[in-house]
């Protein structure tokens, strides 16, 4: 290391001071909701070949600790001082993960050499397409998910491309909100170049240079010393997207955590195929994508919270991610949703380290709630308002260590609720409810953390409600040690005349005067046998108004009324004549053990062969046509053993001329 422990110490605070400046110039500049109450942005700083080396602990979205903006730096031809540069493509440079995302960087001199760039990013409400809000499942093609911009220079030498604003104005329906966010980011990456000379002033650019390259080395060195206090093994977890769009089928993420010594490998073998619709994650096949590494930096980071966060951490990983697969897609493949998809895969990789630490991890998070959009008009002067209202994200699991976080915990705790005057005051809707939802945690020595809901009503024609994200209305959170699973989530419309429809994990829904929609998420999953629960601490929760008496007498044994007391005798019988099932690693919902019983592991790796063998454009399509078989096939013929996947797929071939081969797909895979 070329810099002593106390300097590099002192580097780190001050790199990281320079990002949380950044941060808070575009906290306080913005003009979208989702940006300045919400907070979806980052900031940072970056090496000369574009590594992430400093970014805020408190402030912003947590996910791009880490990201490498190699591939769009290395897009610009040239630099000088005075240039900032933008892309929102998710296929040029693969920095980018959806078109909402307007990814910026400026490079900053000193005495004529590029010493680091300050980057950052924020999510636009909008960037035209086919909805509003630009995302939807129901997209198949990027070319629907809004205007693109490839890595180009939005300011030149300090001249301001003016045609590249106004082409992107044109295109989006808040221009204002994108138009005064954009001015947001150029204010925080100039703060991140004045902040950096100053750094160099007060410690010389040697020093600063040194300093960057062991701050990376450090958070590698800490990294795998986390790593290297786990046992080796492969540790395997799989879990599933309700849909792979509207009224699809499941969507199958599946992970082998591989551990050796000090290092990881994390093999994505198994996982779905490129979907025909916006649950895709753009990696472009990079082992180290930061998409596929959050759920690793909040392992590692959980593991060891005084951990450096920057890209030094990656490298103590690496990722195998086949192309043509959900998480590695071929362009035009729709990528706009890959939130939701990127959520759920930090799910498995926290499933996998639970495996590998189950007394130092939690269980499921929530999730399936979605970001909920709204564009409506103003009743009286007809004026469009659009605006993001909220994250609906649900709890946290439950862990050795306590209960989960209620409302808003986990991978989705970045992301900061609105105060309901604020979301009015935007957008001319009214809040209706807006908080906790009894039960809904799992049940478990530590308590799941409870769902969020959300009751809104809307007044006008032709409103638009997009619920970004919308999932685990099926497959619920998954519980651990005899935890249970948390609540599923639920998706209402409810009609002026008090009909209720259920919609299922719809994310786009047109709504009129007097309409309202309830959006609960699901819950935390729980840890632990629930009947080992202190009964005080079931009594503190039916007081609080998280558990029912109902539910702390059937699932904790515990016998208390409303107000909290306590009847002692009934509790001990109850416990007394309690016998506790054996306690698995993991444990999961109806919906997904009756799905498994069909779709088990066996039948799934004859899928993922079939389809590994065939060209990427018909995988969708043949899975979908392979589900559709199983279905429908009488319980008698079902075996389990992949037979029964393989006598579907050559069924399909059959059917369909474009799949005939002079061999059977089975035995080109033997």
């Amino acid at each position: 290391m070329r810099t002593d422990p106390v300097t590099l110490k002192v580097l780190e605070n001050h790199a990281q001071a320079v990002a949380e400046s950044m941060a808070y110039t575009l906290f306080r500049t913005a003009h979208s909701t989702f940006v300045k109450e919400t907070e979806d942005f980052t900031t940072g700083l970056t090496t000369p070949s574009g590594m992430t080396f400093a970014s805020p602990r408190d402030l912003g979205a947590t996910w791009f600790i880490g990201l490498d903006y190699k591939g769009a730096i290395e897009m610009i031809g040239d630099y000088e001082e005075g240039d900032i540069c933008v892309t929102n493509d998710p296929y040029s440079g693969f920095v980018c993960s959806h078109t909402p995302d307007m990814h910026i960087w400026k490079p900053i001199f000193w005495e004529g050499e590029i010493v680091a760039f300050a980057v950052g990013h924020i999510h636009n409400t909008d960037m035209g397409g086919a909805v509003p809000a630009s995302l939807s499942r129901a997209n198949t093609e990027i070319h629907q998910e809004g205007i693109r911009f490839a890595p180009t220079k939005l300011v030149s030498g300090g001249v301001m491309n003016q045609q590249l604003v106004d082409t992107m104005t044109l295109n989006v329906r808040m221009p204002d909100q994108n138009r005064g966010d954009l001015n947001a980011q150029i204010a925080a990456v100039n703060t991140g170049e004045a902040k950096m000379h100053d750094m160099i002033r007060k410690f010389g650019v040697d020093v600063v240079k040194n300093g960057i390259e062991d701050l990376l080395d450090v958070a590698e060195s800490r990294a795998r010393a986390v790593i290297s206090n786990l046992s080796d093994g492969d540790f395997r977890f799989v879990d599933y997207l309700d849909e792979d769009g509207p009224n699809g089928v499941p969507v199958r993420l599946e992970l082998t955590l591989k551990i050796r010594g000090d290092s990881v490998v994390m093999d994505f073998t198994g996982s779905d195929p490129q979907l025909k619709s916006a649950l895709n994650m753009p990696t472009g096949g990079n082992p180290r994508h930061i998409l596929l590494m959050v759920g690793l930096n909040y392992c590692l980071y959980t593991l060891d919270p005084s951990i450096p966060l920057n890209g030094g951490i990656l490298r103590a990983a690496t990722c195998i991610v086949p192309e043509g697969t959900v998480l590695n897609p071929q362009h035009p493949a729709a990528v706009g949703m890959r939130s939701l998809t990127c959520g759920r895969l930090q799910g498995v990789v926290m499933g996998a380290f639970h495996a590998a630490a189950p007394d130092r991890l939690p269980v499921g998070a929530a999730g399936g709630g979605g970001i909920v959009n709204v564009k409506t008009f103003d009743a009286r002067s007809g004026k469009l308002s659009m605006a993001s209202i909220d994250p609906v994200t649900g709890g946290a699991g439950g862990s050795a260590k306590g209960d989960g976080t209620d409302g808003s915990g986990a991978n989705s705790a970045f992301l900061k609720n609105t105060p309901v005057e604020i979301n009015e005051v935007e957008v001319p809707i009214k809040f209706r409810r807006y908080g906790l939802v009894p039960d809904s945690g799992g049940a478990g020595t530590a308590r799941g953390g409870m769902a969020t809901e959300l009751e809104v009503e809307v007044f006008t024609p032709d409103t638009v409600i997009t619920a970004r994200n919308r999932d685990r209305s099926i497959f619920a959170a998954w519980g651990g040690a005899g935890g249970e699973p948390g609540a599923p989530s639920r998706f209402t419309h409810i009609t002026p005349d008090g009909g209720r429809i259920d919609l299922g994990n719809t994310d786009v829904v047109p709504l009129g005067p007097g309409d309202v929609f309830n959006l609960t998420s699901g819950g935390g999953a729980g840890f632990g046998d629930p009947f080992a629960r202190p009964v005080d601490l079931v009594v503190r929760d039916v007081l609080r108004g998280a558990v029912t008496p109902n539910a702390a007498r059937k699932n904790y044994g515990v016998v208390v009324d409303q107000e909290g007391v306590l009847d002692g005798a009934a509790t001990a019988e109850l416990r007394g004549a309690y016998v506790a099932p054996p306690a698995e690693t993991y444990s999961y919902n109806a919906n997904r053990r009756d799905f498994e019983a069909i779709w088990t592991d066996a039948n799934y790796a004859a899928l993922t062969q079939a389809l590994t063998l065939m060209p990427v454009h018909w995988r969708h399509f043949v899975k979908h046509a392979v589900f559709e078989r199983i279905a429908v096939l009488p319980a008698a013929e079902r075996r389990g053993d992949g037979t029964e996947v393989w006598a579907a797929i050559e069924a399909v071939k059959t059917r369909v001329p474009g799949l005939a081969s002079s061999m059977t797909l089975q035995e080109a895979a033997e």
